[in-house]
């Protein structure tokens, strides 16, 4: 089975978008949480990645 990209129903914070990062790359999202802060701080591209992301990608199944 192919694993796809989904907004999390359970880890979020805001969007479900870091949450769902996460969850696709198996890793803590509490990392990806901070490379988004990174992101916006450092290079301002973080806050319209996560932007983009919560708009364009499908929302999970899972409650």
């Amino acid at each position: 089975m192919q694993k796809r990209f989904y907004l999390s129903a359970t880890d979020k914070k805001i969007g479900g978008v870091c949450g769902g990062i996460a969850e696709y790359l198996n890793v803590d999202s509490l990392l990806v949480r901070i490379a988004f802060v990174v992101l916006v701080f450092g290079l301002g591209t973080g806050l319209w990645a996560y932007l983009l992301l919560w708009l364009l990608a499908p929302k999970s199944n899972a409650a």
